[in-house]
């Protein structure tokens, strides 16, 4: 059912009009089984507050029934997904009965069939409005309520939601019925239902019980992990709870890993998130590092998104910002990753400022007109440009009044809807500062500032020619040999600030501990010198400052990809701590074969791989550097090292198969052997990413059969890797029709918001011509085209076209 898009003014309309008292609802999931149809009948429960008032409720799904206050409503003026409600008392109940048989486009509910053993899995994720697409609601979120949840599911299944069950009735006709109690006020994004035959494991830990569930052919990789993600939630959980100023209520706390998601989401108690977070082969602490800020990041929503709710999507950046602020605050001061702030800038906040600088910019809080916008709003610039701007507010008004800030506002709004503004009068009261300037120019302005050292001043220039933001950052200043000599604290105020008492040494590098967000630059020059030397910075955090300036140098034509591949590969060297380890290698890597001009790519991708081969010999780098080398891998003695690796790692394995593959040595035969003696139930769809490397037109048209048409690929991690094997730079013209036919498929595409987001951003092309760019540019303006992806091609394109223009250039 073509449904209609809620917008801003009918959801206020709504709210003054409604109080949703509870929901009740029954689904029905016996159809899943073997079939495509979940069946549901949702009562609600809610007060008008002007009677005779005529409005509407959600549901695009197949209505079998509506009865409003014991009077049947007639279907035939169902449409667009909203069923008319008119004649509205004082006190109401609404029945509908519904059902939904799209349950393989992961709108708001997927069907997967695990390929290893048949066994059939239903996740369910529900934001911004695809609660609509199962029951019948009142989708948006301020209308928040009591659900109680029934569900009837196979008896081999086991039933997951927001609450642990009430009881459990034993089998009748191969079913059994499963109750859950009430939730608290919640809204309708962030209930789930999840079911399936899954293996648990669950602990108790301090004052709540820990579950973690999977589907049976991932029990070894869940049960290894096991151990460390209960003691990162219980650390977590403390933390927040200690930090937040209140404990998470409920006594139980599930993940659920499940199959094709691109992502995570914060169901109250009851996280669902993507199962590739459980590695194939043993993980390294980059992707462990990940896996934490993932669980924080869902975490913290259980305070802010679901505890406290925005009242409408324009906030919705302040929800996703708060999360990944709050996940990498928890992972530096709760986790051993300690480092996690130079893990976030080398990671998420490059790519926010590569959106942030380009055409695809805009301000942190944007006007949402109706939910499709809200879902183009799910970038960098929400996300790690807003958790920046959160961090830069903490270091301006000090931690310890942001967190007394926090705990008011959690205190005060418990259970309800709030806006900007009840966060920022929560902070300006327990700082003393008055923030409505601060908001304003933060929020409501587009672009990055760029702040530059001239002699004993910081000049700060604002990208739209206006009053520059206030800025607190430190300088630091550095001698000859990298070592720090002194820090100073600034806090700028409009175009000029003087430097009072800044210790004076040989290089001196603004912004030297990450604390806002901007571009820096020295006027006389020396900050790149200061580039050759970031292996010699003694933290991590200014190491990262200092790798990110060179980055943002080659984005901008002022330096060549050579000079960066030589900083990092300089870094590299000497680079011992794991956080920087892993990207550093990532960025020579990407800096080689996407930014170089093509005659030498092979040169530097050799330099590269050299340099993991060096660090291979490690333990404690073994792993990453190996799975550079396999990447970049050119002569016999990459080889040789990488054959000898892979032999009994079958992760390294594919990734060394992938690159033959595009050197022209497939073997058929050995791609039979790795599916066969991989563990992943997923392995097929890895033999994709060999195929997808192939310098073939049968190979390309195969993968892209598996990936556009039959959208078989899962989403997030196997999907990345794939388009990464696709789009081989050496292989520009063979892939040149590929990157046009891109643009006709994502230009008509549909599914879910998170399959979505996974196939268009990783799949859009590193190789173009003139003409691509053009059209890009086209298709992202065409109203008619979805919002998400129109954000995706302009942000894209944009790169795109500083990597070709970089590759032309040669200083």
């Amino acid at each position: 059912m073509d449904a209609v898009s809620l917008t801003r003014t009918e959801a206020e309309q709504r709210a003054r009009l409604l109080e949703v008292i509870r929901y009740d609802i029954e689904v029905d999931l016996t159809g899943l089984l073997e079939g495509e149809t979940l069946r549901s009948v949702s009562t609600i429960t809610f007060r008008c507050h002007e009677p005779d008032a005529e409005t509407f409720v959600d549901c695009a799904a197949d209505v079998d029934l509506a009865v409003l206050n014991g009077r049947e409503l007639d279907l035939t003026e169902v449409s667009g997904g909203r069923i008319p409600l008119s004649g509205l008392q004082s006190d109401n109940v609404l029945v509908v009965a519904a059902s939904q048989s799209d349950t393989a486009s992961s709108t708001g509910i997927l069907r997967t069939v695990d390929p290893s053993d048949g066994l059939v899995y239903v996740w369910t994720s529900l934001e911004c409005d695809e609660a609509r697409r199962l029951w019948a609601c009142f989708d948006q979120p301020d209308l928040k309520a009591p659900h109680r949840f029934t569900v009837t599911a196979p008896e081999s299944w086991t039933v997951l939601s927001n609450m642990r069950p009430d009881s459990v009735d034993e089998p009748v006709a191969a079913a059994r019925v499963w109750r859950f109690p009430d939730t608290p006020p919640l809204s309708t994004y962030v209930v789930v239902v999840n079911a399936g035959p899954f293996h648990e494991v669950r602990e108790q830990r301090g004052d709540h019980s820990l579950g973690l569930y999977a589907r049976q052919s991932l029990r070894p990789f869940l049960e290894r992990d096991a151990t460390w993600l209960l003691d990162t939630t219980e650390s977590g959980l403390a933390f927040f709870g200690d930090r937040f100023g209140q404990p998470f209520p409920e006594a139980h706390y599930d993940q659920v890993f499940v199959p094709n998601m691109g992502g995570a989401m914060e169901n109250w108690g009851c996280v669902t998130w993507t199962d590739a977070a459980l590695h194939r082969s043993t993980p390294t602490h980059a992707q462990r590092q990940q896996v934490a800020l993932i669980l924080l990041h869902e975490m913290a929503h259980m305070w802010f998104g679901d505890l406290v709710t925005m009242r409408w999507w324009d906030d919705l950046w302040l929800n996703e910002a708060f999360a990944s602020w709050a996940a990498t605050w928890a992972s530096a001061h709760a986790t051993e990753f300690e480092e996690a702030w130079a893990g976030f800038l080398v990671g998420r906040k490059l790519d926010a400022y590569r959106l942030d600088m380009g055409p695809a910019t805009h301000p942190i809080r944007n006007a949402v007109d109706d939910v499709s916008q809200a879902m183009a709003n799910f970038d960098s610039i929400t996300y790690a440009k807003g958790q920046s701007v959160l961090r830069q507010l903490m270091a301006y008004v000090g931690e310890d009044a942001f967190t007394r800030g926090l705990q008011s506002y959690f205190r005060d709004h418990a259970w309800g809807n709030t806006r900007l503004s009840d966060l920022m009068d929560a902070v300006a009261a327990a700082s003393g500062r008055d923030l409505d300037g601060w908001t304003s120019e933060w929020l409501d302005r587009a672009g990055t500032d760029v702040i530059t050292l001239d002699g004993d001043e910081l000049l700060v220039e604002s990208p739209d020619g206006g009053t520059p933001r206030p800025h607190r950052l430190d300088v630091g200043s550095y001698d000859r040999t990298g070592a720090l000599v002194g820090r100073l604290e600034v806090e700028t105020h409009g175009a000029r600030t003087r430097l009072e008492g800044l210790p004076a040494g040989a290089f001196v590098l603004p912004n030297d501990t990450d604390l806002t967000f901007a571009s820096v630059r020295t006027a006389d020059g020396s900050i790149r010198d200061l580039i050759g030397r970031a292996g010699t910075l003694p933290e991590p955090i200014s190491r990262a400052v200092a790798v990110a300036t060179a980055w943002d140098l080659v984005r901008h034509g002022e330096a060549g990809s050579h000079e960066l591949v030589d900083a990092l590969l300089g870094a590299l060297a000497t680079e011992k701590d794991p956080t920087l380890l892993e990207p550093f290698l990532a960025f020579a890597r990407e800096a080689a074969e996407l930014w170089s001009p093509p005659a030498e790519i092979e040169g530097q991708l050799r330099r590269v791989a050299d340099q993991a081969l060096a660090m291979s010999g490690d333990p404690d780098l073994r792993k990453p550097a190996l799975n550079v080398l396999a990447a970049c891998a050119s002569t016999a003695a990459h080889d040789a090292a990488l054959a000898d690796a892979a032999a009994g790692d079958v992760d390294l394995a594919w990734r060394v198969a992938a690159r033959r593959a595009e050197r022209g040595h497939h073997d058929e035969a050995l791609l039979a052997d790795l599916v066969a003696r991989d563990p992943d139930p997923d392995a097929a769809h890895r033999a994709l990413t060999v195929t997808a490397a192939r310098p073939e037109r049968a190979a390309k048209e195969e993968v892209w059969e598996e990936l556009f048409t039959r959208r078989s690929v899962p989403a997030g991690t196997l999907t990345a890797l794939v388009a990464k094997s696709f789009w081989r730079p050496a292989q520009t013209s063979l892939l040149v029709p590929y990157a046009h036919r891109y643009l006709d498929e994502v230009a008509a595409i549909s599914g879910g918001m998170l399959s979505i987001l996974s196939l268009v951003r990783t799949m859009y092309p590193v190789v173009a011509d003139e003409e691509f760019l053009a059209r890009s540019a086209e298709v992202a303006s065409r109203p008619d085209v979805e919002p998400t992806v129109r954000a995706i091609l302009a942000g894209s394109a944009d790169t795109l076209a500083r990597m070709v223009k970089a590759r032309a250039d040669r200083d």
